[in-house]
């Protein structure tokens, strides 16, 4: 795997993203980051000289489109884009408070569309780059107490699956990432309202490690896999899934 010139990483003030941007600017990459939390942007700028950071709702296409112009003319072309910006909050989807439910919606689907299709018509142009896109094993292995984010991670990996198979440009990999839940500051925001089993995982330090998500992220990116599902766990939840759905909710309302 060739380390990029340049890389864009939004969802970067924590968790998966940055640890990506840390890497890619140990590297020798420029990495321009992006995120809503200003602060902590600016501390993992102040890490290296290599990390840019630039304030982004993903939410917002006339936002994501004039900070990808920005990163364009500032930083230098995307080589590579590694999208992980969401949110997740939990809760019953009769209970949920519908403008939360659509923000979510907004910010985990919405936000992925607009970055991706606003990176992909740059390298387009240029024939050549690589998309990681952070989707989950939630989209996939359905969850009570934990709908809304189901779904708006059900729309991530169809978007990224057949925006994969779309592509006719060898120069351009597009790969979607699946991993199941991850101690990232992601998964506190549903410890609450979530799914038990989501919180006995936590409680028990069962959770996957943000490192290994990231160490099969680049693994997948070396053999141009298409979709990665990054560990035991992720792989044998998708096949249940698909084979054995009745023993999968079987097990899922055994927790509840």
């Amino acid at each position: 795997m060739t380390t990029p010139q340049v890389a864009l990483v939004t969802g970067a003030a924590s968790g998966m993203g940055r640890i990506t941007a840390q890497r890619l600017a140990q590297q020798g990459c420029k990495v321009a980051v992006l995120d809503v939390n200003e602060n902590a942007l600016n501390e993992l700028a102040g890490e290296s000289d290599n990390i840019k950071p630039y304030v982004c709702d993903v939410s917002n296409l006339d936002n994501v489109t004039e900070i990808v112009g920005k990163v364009e003319s500032e930083v230098g072309t995307i080589d590579r884009l590694v999208h992980c910006a969401a949110i997740m909050p939990g809760g019953l989807l009769s209970e949920m408070d519908p403008a939360l439910a659509k923000k979510m919606m907004d910010i985990n689907y919405g936000g992925t569309y607009f970055i991706v299709t606003r990176v992909l018509n740059k390298m387009q142009e240029r024939q050549r780059g690589e998309i990681i896109i952070f989707g989950s094993i939630a989209g996939w292995v359905l969850t009570p107490n934990l709908g809304a984010y189901a779904a708006s991670k059900s729309a991530v990996n169809v978007f990224a699956e057949i925006l994969i198979h779309e592509n006719t440009c060898p120069g351009i990999h597009i790969m979607l990432i699946c991993p199941p839940a991850v101690n990232t500051p992601l998964v506190n925001q549903a410890l609450d309202d979530g799914p038990k089993a989501l919180k006995d995982q936590y409680g028990k330090g069962k959770l996957a490690q943000p490192d290994q998500i990231i160490d099969a992220m680049e693994k997948g990116l070396a053999k141009k896999k298409q979709i990665v599902y990054p560990n035991g766990e992720a792989r044998a939840l998708t096949l249940m899934r698909r084979f054995c759905p009745g023993l999968l909710w079987k097990l899922i309302k055994a927790y509840m």
